[in-house]
């Protein structure tokens, strides 16, 4: 059990770092927006804008999942849930993190694929008519999904620590 903390406090460190820096993200996505509108107003509508807002999204989005899902920021369904005892609550996230942890193999397979299937061809290029190469945001698409993989086992092991009633690292510090 003590492998399982030090996988914890690793895990748990490293998508904090992560997502304390990604969420300021938000913030460069709103730049371009805010750049979109005033050169549509006033010059020539820029090609890039409405693409990179996307895919500061999707960087904002993946790479700040591992944390949200740490932080407990997930949707729950909290008509039973929050009336239920912690040991309940940890059983029912010990079974339902193993369908997410099925889930995110299957999403880290796919996109394994289609990244080596961009720098198989030489760059795989957006149909649009900025024509960005793909791979940049396909690469922190698929380390997002891994960060996320990595983070749904922490908490599986998190659950297990306490149906053990043992405590895990984030119920040390406090």
């Amino acid at each position: 059990m003590e492998l399982a903390r030090r996988y914890i406090r690793f895990v748990d460190g490293t998508n904090r770092i992560i997502g304390k820096f990604v969420m300021y993200g938000i913030f460069v996505m709103m730049g371009i927006l805010l750049w979109s509108s005033i050169s549509k107003t006033f010059f020539l509508p820029s090609l890039w804008t409405l693409e990179m807002a996307q895919f500061a999204m999707v960087a904002y989005y993946m790479l700040g999942g591992p944390y949200s899902i740490q932080m407990g920021s997930n949707v729950r369904m909290d008509l039973f849930y929050g009336e239920w005892s912690n040991r309940r609550k940890s059983q029912i996230d010990a079974i339902t993190v193993l369908f997410l942890i099925t889930y995110l193999g299957f999403l880290l397979w796919g996109g394994i694929d289609s990244t080596l299937y961009s720098f198989k061809y030489g760059g795989e290029r957006s149909p649009t008519a900025w024509r960005p190469y793909l791979w940049p945001i396909k690469v922190i698409m698929v380390t997002g999904i891994f960060l996320m993989l990595l983070q749904a086992i922490s908490e599986l092991l998190k659950d297990i620590l306490r149906l053990r009633g043992e405590k895990y690292p984030r119920e040390e510090l406090n």
